[in-house]
C-alpha cells in the first residue's frame, strides 16, 4: 500500500494515522499537484493529497481511503458501529476536514506552505485574522464537548479522535497554539490525542522538516 502526499497536510496525517492504528503496512511517497509519480495523478486526477495506491486500486480523498482501509481491516474498530455513535463519529470528521482545515488552510498556507514551499511571501494578515476571529470559535466548540475521558465517542479512540486533532496538528506548525488557559479542556484533550505514538512520530518528524 502507498500514501501519496505530504503529512503536513491534515488530511495526509489523518489517513497515515489511521493505518497506523490499524496495524497495516504502507509506505508513504511525496507527492502534491506539482510533484509525484504517474500513479499519484493516476489515483488524484486533480492533484489533491492524499492519494492511495493498493495494487491495481487507485483512489483519492482521505475519507474515501479510510473507508477502504476500515472495510479491508475492521479492526481494531475506529468508526462505531452504533447508529448515534457512528453519526456523531462523521460530524466529527466533517468538523475537522471542512471546517477546521479550512481555518487552518488559511493559516498554515500563508505562514508556512507560501513562504518556504513556494518561495513567495505569504498574506499574513490574512493569516491573523483568520486566527483572530475563525480559530476561537473553534475552540470554543471543542471546549464545550472536550470529554472527560480524553476521547470523543464511546469514551475510546476513534476516527473523531484522528479527524479533530490532525488540522489542529497542521495549525500548530503555522504557530496558531490552544490557548491552555482560556481553553484548558481542549487544551489537555488535543495534547493527549497527540501523544499517542502515530500522531507523535509524525509531528516531531513534521517539525524537523520544518526547522530544517
Amino acid at each position: 500500500m502507498i500514501i501519496y502526499g505530504s503529512s503536513m497536510s491534515p488530511y495526509v496525517r489523518k489517513t497515515i494515522v489511521f493505518a497506523t492504528e490499524k496495524g497495516l503496512d504502507f509506505e508513504v511517497v511525496m507527492a502534491s499537484a506539482q510533484m509525484g509519480p504517474p500513479e499519484f495523478l493516476e489515483a488524484s486526477p486533480f492533484g489533491k493529497m492524499p492519494g492511495f495506491k493498493d495494487g491495481d486500486f487507485l483512489i483519492s480523498d482521505s475519507t474515501a481511503i479510510i473507508t477502504y482501509l476500515d472495510t479491508i481491516k475492521p479492526e481494531p474498530n475506529l468508526i462505531p458501529t452504533e447508529a448515534r455513535a457512528r453519526a456523531r463519529t462523521i460530524w466529527y470528521e466533517e468538523f475537522g476536514d471542512t471546517i477546521v482545515a479550512a481555518c487552518g488552510g488559511k493559516i498554515f498556507f500563508n505562514r508556512v506552505v507560501s513562504p518556504k514551499f513556494f518561495g513567495r511571501p505569504g498574506d499574513l494578515a490574512a493569516a491573523d485574522e483568520a486566527q483572530k476571529t475563525e480559530f476561537p470559535r473553534l475552540m470554543e466548540y471543542l471546549e464545550s464537548v472536550a470529554p472527560a475521558s480524553g476521547y470523543l465517542i464511546e469514551d475510546r479512540f476513534t476516527l473523531a479522535d484522528i479527524a479533530v486533532a490532525s488540522p489542529l496538528a497542521t495549525l500548530m506548525l503555522g504557530d496558531c497554539h490552544i490557548d491552555a488557559a482560556k481553553y484548558p479542556k481542549a487544551a489537555e484533550y488535543v495534547g493527549r490525542i497527540w501523544e499517542r505514538p502515530s500522531f507523535a512520530k509524525l509531528i516531531a518528524q513534521e517539525k524537523a522538516a520544518l526547522a530544517a
